[in-house]
C-alpha cells in the first residue's frame, strides 16, 4: 500500500494523525496542491476528483476519500479502537467526527475561499458566503464545546476519528487565519492537550 498525501491540506493530516495514533506504518508520496501536481493526467487516473489523500492499494487498485481510508484501516487494524466497540458507541463518534467535518472543517474552508489573499483570482470570493460560514461554524463549535465538556477527547475517554478531524480542521484554521474563538473553552483546553500528543505533529 501506498498513502498520495499533501502535507498542508487538512484531510490528508486527519489520516496521518489517524495512522500515528493507531501505529500504522504506510508508505507515503507527497502530491503538491499548490504545483496542481494533482490536476496531472496521470494524478487523476488515481482520483478523478484530484483530492487527497488517496491510498494505493495491494492490488493497485485506488480508494479516494480520508474517511473511507480511515474506516478501512479501522476494519483491518480494529485495535486499539478509533470508532468505537459497541454500535451505540460507533454513532456517537461518528455523529461528533461529522460535525467536526462537515461543520467546522467546511465552515473553515468555506472562509479561506472567499476570504484568503491566496484563492483571490483562483475562485470568486464572496464575502456572505464567508460570513454565513462564520455563523455556521460557531454554531458546531458550540455543539463540540458541550459535547467535550471535562473529557479528555471529543468523544469521551479515548482518542477517536473525531478528534482526528476537529485537530485537522482547527490547525487549516490556524492556516487560513481563523482563530478559534477562546469563548469555545472547552475545544481550546482539548486542543492543547491533544497538540501535546506524537500524533498531532504527524
Amino acid at each position: 500500500m501506498k498513502l498520495y498525501d499533501f502535507s498542508g491540506a487538512p484531510n490528508p493530516k486527519k489520516v496521518r494523525v489517524y495512522l500515528a495514533e493507531k501505529g500504522i506504518k504506510v508508505p507515503m508520496e507527497e502530491v503538491s496542491l499548490l504545483s496542481g501536481q494533482n490536476r496531472t493526467p496521470e494524478f487523476l487516473q488515481k482520483n478523478p476528483l484530484g483530492g487527497l489523500p488517496v491510498l494505493q492499494l495491494d492490488d493497485g487498485s485506488y480508494l479516494p476519500e480520508s474517511l473511507a481510508i480511515i474506516e478501512y484501516f479501522e476494519e483491518l487494524h480494529p485495535s486499539p479502537p478509533m470508532i468505537g466497540t459497541t454500535p451505540l458507541e460507533r454513532a456517537r463518534v461518528r455523529a461528533l467526527e461529522r460535525v467536526a467535518e462537515l461543520g467546522v472543517l467546511n465552515s473553515i474552508a468555506t472562509i479561506f475561499q472567499n476570504t484568503h489573499p491566496f484563492m483571490a483570482g483562483r475562485l470568486k470570493q464572496v464575502p456572505e458566503a464567508a460570513e454565513n460560514a462564520r455563523a455556521r461554524l460557531a454554531t458546531n463549535l458550540k455543539v463540540l464545546d458541550a459535547a467535550i465538556g471535562s473529557r479528555p477527547f471529543v468523544a469521551g475517554e479515548r482518542p477517536s476519528i473525531a478528534d482526528c478531524t476537529l485537530l485537522a480542521a482547527l490547525d487549516f484554521g490556524e492556516f487560513a487565519g481563523v482563530a478559534l474563538d477562546p469563548a469555545f473553552a472547552n475545544v481550546a483546553r482539548w486542543r492543547t492537550a491533544f497538540q501535546q500528543r506524537p500524533s498531532a505533529q504527524a
